[in-house]
């Protein structure tokens, strides 16, 4: 089972990703509207860029929007989760090596405390993350179990890794679990709210465009809009 989920069940999970994100960018940017949002970016290309640029930086850095300071701890919550999301699978050493055998690349790799306590954080974070949806009404009337699926399969991958790493019962299974459950969010990405991964930077920059150059980016000059 171990030699299937690292071999085969490891090549259709990132390909099915991979495609599938490609296929969701094209129809993002075939989605928009020519006459309310190409026009624009492509005549106003400098002011439309400066914008995307802008917009993606500020919602990357903790408190860098008016939204992210009205809820400090949420806000907390949010990057403790996505920071460690992004840093465990790419730079834990257990990781760099199985991506340096099957992909040829390799990153500097985190010291094994420091990646703990970044494992440790997204559990965390986590947990407060699916409260916030149970105990705020405003957040509750919206959540569905959708939602809280999403959750699970997101952090499944670092609760199996936090088993297998303290080897709590069959150190084996738990292994074999962290792999599958790894693969099952890379398939479920390019399907879900997951693609988010992805196309916060396609909506970030769309946005930051519209900001740039029709919603007072502009302002002041010849544009019509």
């Amino acid at each position: 089972m171990h030699d299937l989920l690292t071999g085969l069940f490891f090549w259709i999970a990132l390909g099915v990703c991979l495609i599938g994100m490609i296929v969701r960018f094209i129809m993002y940017f075939k989605g928009l509207s020519w006459r309310l949002d190409r026009v624009a970016y492509t005549s106003y290309p400098a002011a439309g860029f400066k914008g995307a640029v802008r917009s993606i930086y500020k919602w990357l850095i903790p408190f860098g929007t008016y939204g992210w300071r009205t809820q400090p701890f949420i806000t907390v919550a949010f990057f403790g989760f996505h920071i460690g999301a992004v840093m465990i699978p790419l730079f834990l050493l257990g990781h760099s090596l199985f991506l340096k055998e099957k992909l040829g690349i390799s990153f500097f790799t985190l010291n094994a405390t420091f990646a703990d306590i970044l494992t440790w954080t997204v559990v965390v974070s986590a947990f407060f993350l699916v409260l916030r949806r149970m105990v705020l009404p405003e957040v509750r009337i919206m959540t569905t179990l959708y939602d809280y699926f999403i959750l699970l399969i997101s952090i499944a991958p670092f609760i199996t890794g936090l088993l297998a790493r303290y080897q709590v019962g069959d150190y084996s299974f738990w292994l074999n679990m962290h792999i599958f459950c790894g693969e099952l969010l890379l398939i479920a990405i390019p399907f879900t709210k997951l693609s988010h991964v992805f196309l916060f930077f396609a909506s970030r920059a769309q946005l930051g465009m519209d900001f740039g150059i029709k919603r007072g980016g502009m302002k002041g000059t010849k544009m019509a809009w």
